[in-house]
């Protein structure tokens, strides 16, 4: 079995974490695999420096006829027999190159955003090419939304992403609060997220406002990258007169130590395929608080392994968390029960179902 993998982004957030995974989980099984990304991109470098066989384009010329061909050459040098595309540039590309060079290879699409495919021609016709042969999937919730724009109804199928059950601290080690010059009587809250639009950290800023005012003793971390929102972020932060409650670490390389020291988890996405992050905060001991956006609902549970409350609702959220704070019974209980439903999150779980799926299209086209 050989595999070619397509990714098309340069910066790495949680589905590069996912291919990456995917990759050396298939290593693992001694299959065969192949890598197509933009140059100097983040994914290449890692693919290369993990000894990956990797050919790379001009994110520029992505669609161009010199890179349709190109992938379409690759193919058939490396015997590819399945292509799997990782977004939906990469799902052009693929298509285009069965389409106009004859490339008569099946197409495994994975789907992580929560949202409808635009009802324009060219959308449509690419997702329902011929030559795709499976949708993965990361929720029940994305299957539902995109189902009624897929023809052949019979290639959806659900595979969670997974997490390293081994990669997180099993105790906080102060990072945060020594760099940050933190008191140990207040509680550290935060979210671990790219700084864009369907994160939505304005209901973020909102409801630390409402904790803050309360009198919660807090501090609040935004961790993660500029997804194109920090300046308006940061200045939300500054009219609200929170920069001293407030602190954005921007990107960082220790995430699996410093995110075991938060005491309460708050994610507020607005839209969310699956939300891994939060998958990691409940491995790594921490307590959630949640909006129901996206797969979330499928793995959290109110009052049962987390706190839910509807998008955008800046006084739930506030609510749930204020629970927490003054209910320590309850906050073990859930964190307990929230690692529980982590463990059955792994990435060894998510290669197996996508290799299941890889032996079943090539067994149909035998």
């Amino acid at each position: 079995m050989r595999i070619l993998h397509i990714s098309t982004p340069t910066s790495w957030r949680g589905g590069e974490q996912q291919i990456a995974w995917l990759m050396e989980e298939l290593r693992e099984r001694n299959i065969e695999q192949v890598l197509f990304c933009p140059t100097n991109s983040v994914m290449s470098n890692y693919a290369q420096q993990e000894k990956f066989r990797t050919f790379v384009f001009s994110k520029t010329f992505a669609y161009s006829p010199i890179t349709v061909w190109r992938l379409k050459k690759i193919c058939t040098k490396n015997k590819i027999d399945l292509i799997h595309v990782h977004d939906s540039r990469a799902l052009t590309i693929a298509t285009l190159t069965a389409t106009l060079f004859s490339n008569k290879i099946p197409i495994v699409i994975s789907r992580r955003v929560d949202f409808p495919l635009k009802n324009k021609r060219f959308t449509l016709w690419k997702y329902n090419h011929q030559e795709v042969a499976k949708i993965l999937c990361v929720s029940k919730k994305i299957k539902e939304i995109i189902r009624p724009t897929i023809q052949n109804k019979s290639i959806l199928e659900v595979v969670y992403d997974g997490i390293d059950l081994n990669r997180f601290s099993s105790s906080p080690q102060g990072i945060l609060r020594e760099e940050y010059k933190i008191s140990a009587d207040k509680i550290l809250i935060g979210n671990v997220a790219a700084i864009a639009p369907h994160k939505d950290y304005f209901t973020f800023i909102n409801t630390a406002e409402i904790l803050i005012n309360s009198g919660l003793s807090a501090h609040f971390f935004i961790i993660g990258e500029d997804g194109g929102e920090r300046s308006q972020i940061e200045n939300l932060i500054k009219e609200k007169n929170l920069k001293e409650h407030i602190s954005l670490t921007g990107f960082r390389k220790d995430i699996s130590s410093i995110l075991p020291e938060l005491d309460i988890f708050l994610f507020t996405s607005k839209t969310e395929g699956l939300g891994t992050s939060v998958l990691d905060a409940l491995i790594s001991n921490v307590s959630v608080v949640s909006t129901n956006a996206g797969g979330i609902p499928e793995y959290l549970e109110h009052e049962t392994n987390a706190l839910l409350a509807p998008i955008g609702d800046i006084e739930k959220l506030a609510e749930n968390i204020l629970t927490l704070s003054n209910n320590t019974k309850l906050k073990t209980q859930l964190s307990i029960a929230g690692k529980e439903t982590a463990m059955r999150f792994s990435k060894k779980h998510m290669a197996d179902r996508t290799y299941s799926f890889y032996n079943e299209i090539l067994l149909n086209n035998a």
